[in-house]
C-alpha cells in the first residue's frame, strides 16, 4: 500500500487536466437537455401540449391516447440531439438512482427495422422489484414491478461520453401497488402538505389555490486525487479512511474556508457545473468549505420534487465528471476523522400560487399574521414529531457527523433568532389567557417594527443548530451529504401537514362558537408557542451544557441509527403517515426494515475492510520494524555496548509490541462479535449488536492502536 501512495504522489505532478467546460453563457446552454414546456411547444399538438402542461401544473392524469402523441414529439426532440435509448429514471431505496436502457429500434412483424417509441412506454416499464430494497415487500420469486412517468418532473438526455439517453422521472412501485422508492412517498406528502397548506391560508386569502413546497439543497463534498483514492482500501469499499492519525496541519488555521479555488479544482467544477446546466440545473454557488480538501456548491430554490432529483443528478454527475479529471468525489459524511464532515442543508420553506412565501413577514398586521401561522406550525411540527424528523436523518455514515465539527448534535432543536424570540415571547406573555382587548392589540401589531425587513441579514444564523430559521425559510442542517433529500423531506412536509390539519380544527372549533376568526387564530398560535418552546434554543448546541438542559426539558437525544430508526414504527408515525396518505403500515414497516440493514451492512463492511488492513497492511511492516529493531538491540549488545546506548530502541520496541498485540487482539475479538451478530435473526437486534458489539466497542480502540504505529513504524 505503501509504494501505491508514494507512487500516486509522484504522478500528482503529471496528472492531466480532463475537460474544461467552454466560456458559453450560462443562460446559452441552461436546460438545453430538459424537454421543458417551451420545447414541448415546438414539437407537441395542442392537444398534447394542453394535457402535458395541465399535468405538470395542476397534477391531471394523461390519457394514454394523447400519450402516444407526447412520446412521438418525445423521440423527434430526442433524436434530433443524438439520442438513440430511453429509460426510466426512478429512485429505489438503495439511495442511488437507477435506469434501464431501451434502444428505440425494433423490428416489425416483416422484419423491417424502425425506431418507435409509444406512448405505453413512456407511461410504464416493468424493472425486476425483487431485486432492489423492499424490506419483505417483495419475494425473490415475486418480480414484477413497475415504474410509472412522473410528468411533474422534467425529462431530460443525460450524456455519458459519447451516448446519450433520453431519461424519463417516474415512480417506483410493487406490483400490489407498495412504493419501493422515494418519489412516490414524497409526491403524496407534497400533496397532503398542499392540501392543508391551501386551506389554512383561505383564513387570509381565497385567491390560493396552491402551496409549493420549496428546496434549495447545500451540498458538501470532499475532492482527493485519484491515486491517492485507489492507494486507500478503506475509501474505495466504505467511503472513509478507518485508519490515520492525524495530520500536523490540518483545519486548525482555518484557511481554507472560502479560500482561493486550487485551479485543477476549478477546472472540475467548470466542468460538472456546465453538464448540470444543460441538465437545468440552477447552479449559483461554489466554494472552499471548512476542512481542507472540502467543497460546496448550491443552486437556486425550485420546488421540492425537482430539486430532490436535480440534487441526485448532480451527485452522479459529479462523480462522473471528478473521474474525467482523474479525481475522486467524497461524499460520505464523515470520511476523515477530526477535522469537519460533509452535509447537506435543506433550506425549505413554502410559497403560494399568487406569489407569498408563506415563512415570509408581509408589511400589514394580515400578512404578518400569516406568517405567524405558518411560522409557528412548523414550530409545533418540529416539536411533536422531532423523533420523526431524527429517523429521517439516520443513518451509519450520519452517526460519525452529528455531533462532531461543525455539525449539529443528535438533539433536534430549533433557533429562530433574537427578533422572532421576542415575537413569540410578545404573543406568549401579552395575549391573555381570555379573549379581551390585548387580543385585538397584538392583531394590530406591526411586526416589522419588531423584526427588520431584511431579516436574512439581521437573524444570526446558529451552525450548531439542526433546524434554524434565516431570514425567510428553515435550513435542515442535520440532512447528511450522500443522503437522498427526499427522505428529509417526507418526513418534513408531512409533519406539517398533519400539524396544519390539527391547527385549522382548533381554529374553526373556535370560530363555531361565535369568536372572531382573527381571535380564535391568536389563540391557537399562543397555545402552539407555549406547548412547543422547549425545542426552542439559541445557544451552544455543541456544548456539555445543551446536553443536560436538553435532557432536563425532555428532549430526545438518540445517538445512534438503529434506537433513532424505532420512531419509524410507533403507532404515532404509523398514524401520521397513513392518515396523510404517504405510507401504510406495510410500507413503514419495510422501510424501517430497509435502513436496519443498510445500517448492519455499512458497519459490516468497514468492521471487515478494518480487520482486513489490520491484518495485511498495518502488522506486517509493524513487525517487520519490530524484527529490524530486535536485530539491531542484539547487535549492539554482541559488540559490547552498554544498555544506554539502545535503551531508545527498547522503549520504542516495547510501545511497537504493545500496540501490536492490542490490535492483534482486538480485531479477532472484533471478529468474534461479528459472527455473533451475524447469528441474529431478529434485523433491530442485530443492527443494535453491530452499533454497540462491534462498532463502539471495537473501532476506536483499534483505530488508536494502528494510529499510534503509524508514528513510530516506516510507511
Amino acid at each position: 500500500m505503501s509504494s501505491l501512495r508514494f507512487q500516486s504522489i509522484n504522478d500528482l505532478s503529471t496528472t492531466p487536466e480532463g475537460k474544461v467546460a467552454g466560456s458559453a453563457k450560462i443562460t446559452a446552454i441552461f436546460g438545453e437537455n430538459v424537454f421543458t414546456l417551451k420545447t414541448a411547444r415546438e414539437y407537441l399538438s395542442d392537444e398534447a401540449y394542453k394535457s402535458l402542461a395541465s399535468s405538470i401544473k395542476g397534477g391531471k392524469r394523461i390519457d394514454r391516447a394523447v400519450a402516444n402523441q407526447i412520446s412521438a414529439g418525445l423521440r423527434q426532440w430526442a433524436e434530433g440531439k443524438g439520442v438513440t435509448h430511453f429509460t426510466h429514471w426512478f429512485q429505489p431505496l438503495t439511495g442511488t438512482a437507477a435506469e434501464k436502457h431501451d434502444s428505440f429500434f425494433t423490428l416489425k412483424s416483416d422484419g423491417t427495422a424502425i425506431e418507435e417509441f409509444d406512448g405505453a412506454a413512456l407511461i410504464q416499464q416493468e424493472p425486476d422489484a425483487s431485486s432492489f430494497p423492499s424490506g419483505g415487500l417483495r419475494a425473490t420469486f415475486e418480480a414484477r414491478g413497475y415504474t410509472g412517468w412522473d410528468p411533474s418532473s422534467p425529462i431530460f438526455i443525460m450524456e455519458i461520453g459519447q451516448g446519450k439517453t433520453l431519461c424519463i422521472p417516474t415512480i417506483f412501485v410493487s406490483y400490489t401497488g407498495e412504493s419501493l422508492d422515494y418519489k412516490a412517498p414524497l409526491l403524496k406528502a407534497l400533496a397532503s402538505l398542499d392540501k392543508a397548506a391551501v386551506d389554512v391560508c383561505h383564513y387570509f386569502d381565497k385567491n390560493v389555490t396552491k402551496v409549493t413546497a420549496t428546496l434549495g439543497w447545500e451540498q458538501e463534498y470532499f475532492v482527493i486525487d485519484e491515486g491517492l483514492f485507489n492507494a486507500r482500501p478503506d475509501l474505495v469499499m466504505s467511503g472513509r479512511t478507518v485508519f490515520g492519525h492525524a495530520p500536523a496541519k490540518g483545519q486548525q488555521l482555518e484557511d481554507h474556508y472560502f479560500g482561493s479555488i486550487p485551479e485543477r479544482i476549478y477546472s472540475f467544477m467548470r466542468d460538472f457545473e456546465e453538464e448540470g446546466y444543460k441538465l437545468g440545473i440552477p447552479l449559483r454557488t461554489r466554494h472552499n468549505e471548512v476542512a481542507p480538501s472540502q467543497f460546496e456548491c448550491a443552486p437556486i430554490f425550485e420546488e421540492v420534487s425537482v430539486g430532490v432529483d436535480h440534487n441526485l443528478l448532480m451527485m452522479d454527475i459529479m462523480d462522473r465528471v471528478a473521474r474525467r479529471h482523474k479525481l475522486r468525489v467524497l461524499l460520505h459524511e464523515k470520511p476523515f476523522a477530526g477535522i469537519n464532515g460533509n452535509g447537506k442543508h435543506n433550506n425549505w420553506s413554502m410559497a403560494t400560487d399568487t406569489g407569498v412565501n408563506l415563512l415570509a413577514p408581509g408589511k400589514t398586521p394580515k400578512t404578518n399574521l400569516m406568517f405567524l401561522t405558518f411560522f409557528v406550525n412548523t414550530i409545533k411540527a418540529v416539536h411533536d414529531y422531532s423523533d420523526i424528523l431524527r429517523a429521517a436523518i439516520a443513518s451509519a455514515p450520519n452517526d460519525f457527523r452529528l455531533g462532531a465539527n461543525e455539525a449539529p448534535p443528535a438533539i433536534i432543536s430549533v433557533f429562530i433568532g433574537q427578533y422572532l424570540s421576542k415575537v413569540l415571547g410578545d404573543i406568549k406573555e401579552r395575549v391573555g389567557a381570555k379573549f379581551d382587548e390585548q387580543d385585538e392589540a397584538i392583531l394590530k401589531l406591526d411586526l416589522h417594527k419588531s423584526i427588520p425587513e431584511l431579516l436574512l441579514d439581521n437573524t444570526d444564523r446558529n451552525r450548531t443548530s439542526p433546524f434554524a430559521f434565516t431570514g425567510n425559510k428553515f435550513e435542515f442542517r442535520a440532512v447528511g451529504s450522500s443522503a437522498n433529500c427526499a427522505n428529509a423531506m417526507i418526513a418534513l412536509n408531512t409533519i406539517l401537514a398533519e400539524t396544519l390539519k390539527t391547527f385549522k380544527k382548533e381554529v374553526d372549533a373556535l370560530v363555531d362558537k361565535g369568536e372572531k376568526k382573527e381571535i380564535a387564530l391568536m389563540h391557537v398560535i399562543r397555545e402552539y408557542v407555549v406547548s412547543s418552546e422547549k425545542v426552542l434554543f439559541e445557544g451552544d448546541g455543541y456544548s456539555d451544557e445543551w446536553h443536560h438542559e436538553a435532557e432536563r426539558r425532555g428532549l430526545p437525544n438518540v445517538r445512534t441509527t438503529p434506537l433513532a430508526l424505532d420512531a419509524m414504527v410507533t403507532e404515532k408515525a404509523k398514524h401520521l403517515f397513513e392518515d396523510n396518505n404517504v405510507y401504510n403500515h406495510a410500507e413503514l414497516e419495510a422501510r424501517h426494515e430497509i435502513e436496519l440493514e443498510k445500517y448492519i451492512k455499512k458497519v459490516q463492511i468497514e468492521a471487515r475492510i478494518m480487520g482486513e488492513l489490520a491484518t495485511s497492511h498495518i502488522l506486517p511492516p509493524a513487525i517487520k520494524y519490530q524484527n529490524t529493531l530486535i536485530e539491531n538491540i542484539k547487535g549492539l549488545k554482541e559488540i559490547g555496548l552498554k544498555e544506554s546506548t539502545y535503551s531508545n530502541q527498547k522503549q520504542i520496541l516495547e510501545k511497537i509490541s504493545e500496540h501490536i498485540g492490542k490490535v492483534s487482539e482486538l480485531v479477532a475479538k472484533m471478529i468474534e462479535a461479528r459472527k455473533i451478530a451475524n447469528a441474529m435473526t431478529d434485523t433491530r437486534t442485530k443492527a443494535i449488536a453491530y452499533c454497540s458489539q462491534v462498532k463502539e466497542a471495537f473501532f476506536d480502540e483499534i483505530r488508536y492502536h494502528v494510529d499510534k504505529l503509524e508514528l513510530l513504524v516506516d510507511d
